[in-house]
């Protein structure tokens, strides 16, 4: 029926409702094209990228700088730089704790699905002077849910003073190459070990890293996770990530 009615007004005739529909519909694509969307190298970009979550605390915050000096910051900008196709998810909160990260990983591993997971975490425990049973604890549970959800994990060590004791610093700093061992689990064994005691790295509170600090923070964790990014890595290995 249709057909017959359009013919009736000859060949050259085109509908003023047609058109308007073509021109929208034109607008409509060129507007998701620009937004790489539809086109089909966008497309294969939007699939080939990965992410990676960063699951901290202060120190990874950037807690008393601009968050664009902090280290993630910079491990955004490298990856830029190098051609990965990364994305950097920085969920690292001021104050927190391995309980505050255990709480709070569940959601982050469905909401972003991240491939791999750094865990910057235990610093706060210790300054609060929890036990370091509950913080390895703490620590297996979220390289368990992190595989279990399909992530490659990578452990960021912390130490505490010696003004906690030696029985107390002792036994923290034990509980990064157990759960590393157990867990077969790449290891960073001290984050802050290039800049604890460089004169000027670390804010006046004496805990948290200067913006001067930021690149040696870095490049202290760069050959290791450069190599988990590119699969050359035995994720099942405990052998220690260090620069």
């Amino acid at each position: 029926m249709a057909a017959v009615f359009f013919r009736g007004f000859g060949a050259g005739f085109v509908p003023r409702g047609l058109l308007f529909v073509a021109l929208v519909t034109c607008l409509y694509v060129g507007s998701v094209r620009a937004d790489g969307i539809t086109g089909p190298e966008e497309a294969d970009a939007a699939a080939e990228q990965k992410t990676l979550l960063v699951l901290g605390d202060s120190i990874s915050a950037a807690y008393g700088l601009d968050e664009r000096q902090g280290w993630v910051q910079l491990l955004r900008q490298r990856l830029a730089e190098r051609g990965l196709a990364v994305e950097v998810v920085n969920a690292s909160v001021s104050g927190e704790t391995s309980s505050g990260g255990v709480a709070r990983l569940p959601r982050l591993l469905t909401e972003h699905s991240p491939e791999w997971l750094v865990v910057e975490l235990g610093g706060n425990d210790g300054l609060r002077g929890y036990p370091p049973r509950a913080l390895q604890q703490n620590l297996q549970r979220m390289v368990k849910m992190a595989r279990a959800g399909g992530a490659e994990v990578l452990l960021l060590g912390m130490q505490m003073p010696p003004n906690y004791g030696k029985a107390y610093t002792q036994a923290f700093a034990a509980v990064y190459p157990k759960v590393a061992a157990e867990e077969q689990v790449p290891l960073i064994p001290f984050f802050l070990e290039p800049v604890a005691l460089e004169e000027g790295a670390m804010q006046t509170d004496g805990i948290h890293p200067t913006a001067k600090a930021q690149p040696a923070l870095l490049e202290h964790v760069w050959p290791c996770l450069e190599s988990l990014l590119k699969g050359n890595v035995d994720t099942r290995s405990d052998s220690l990530c260090t620069s």
